[in-house]
């Protein structure tokens, strides 16, 4: 039997040190990231989950360690090769991050213009695509964020997060904010589009129905390191007081129950 074919790794951090001052967030943090999963990333408050997902992007240089994205480090290269490389990523923040001067539509054709030549014309026809794929009415581009509920920014955020075809995508708690049936319309957005476009997907939330609707793997960020980062199902078997409150909680038995109905 042939043994199986080694999965590309997009992400690649090891021995990651996040320090400021004297607060140690990250101390020895190890991660793959592989090309086509969905992988969520959980931890309590101050585990440093955000801190993890700048680094990666290389807004943030590591104390020590390597972070290694597409197999590059962004801090080596120069302008023009880390511009590429960061072509390659979409963001989704929290809470949407859009511009509130700008349409929608204009939101979505911010890094059409910065990072392409397309003409005018040609970029509100990839913005107006982008729109749809994030399951948005073609009448929202000419709305502007304070006019939009929070599922619709969250949508508009993700269709500017995917304006330049990117490899991967980051989403920074996607579903907060968002009533359940918002939520779960917007997980399954999500693994639409990776299925559809072959995305990866670095996914930072704390939303239990989502681990387990989407995530291919679970990464748990405690103690400073990822302490496991496995299929769901092992993760919640994984010796550990926080896993254990995490995922055998009332919270927790309450996702499972829903995930076993469907």
């Amino acid at each position: 039997m042939n043994a199986a074919a080694p999965r590309e790794v997009l992400v690649e951090v090891r021995g990651l040190r996040s320090q400021f001052g004297a607060q140690v967030v990250h101390e020895n943090l190890d991660l793959d990231v592989y090309r086509g999963e969905i992988l969520g990333v959980v931890g309590g408050s101050g585990t440093g989950k955000s801190v993890l997902l700048r680094t990666i992007l290389g807004l943030r240089r590591p104390d020590a360690g390597s972070v290694r994205l597409f197999g590059e480090n962004l801090h080596e290269l120069s302008e023009a090769r880390r511009v590429a490389i960061e072509r390659r990523c979409g963001v989704l923040f929290q809470n949407g991050a859009l511009f509130s001067s700008l349409t929608v539509s204009e939101n979505v054709r911010v890094p059409l213009l910065e990072h392409t030549q397309l003409a005018l014309r040609d970029a509100l026809r990839v913005a107006a695509l982008k729109i749809a794929l994030a399951g948005l009415s073609p009448e929202v581009r000419h709305k502007f964020p304070a006019e939009l509920s929070g599922g619709m920014v969250k949508r508009a955020g993700l269709a500017r997060a995917l304006a330049l075809d990117p490899d991967i995508v980051f989403l920074d708690e996607p579903t907060s904010g968002l009533d359940p049936i918002a939520a779960s319309a917007f997980d399954q957005l999500i693994r639409t589009l990776r299925d559809a476009l072959g995305l990866t997907v670095f996914m930072i939330t704390h939303d239990l129905d989502s681990l387990h609707a989407i995530c291919d793997r679970v990464a748990v960020l405690a103690h400073q390191r990822v302490i496991v980062a496995d299929a769901l199902d092992k993760v919640e078997r994984f010796d550990d007081p926080w896993i254990r409150e995490y995922f055998q909680g009332p919270r927790g038995r309450a996702a499972q129950s829903v995930q076993a109905i469907a």
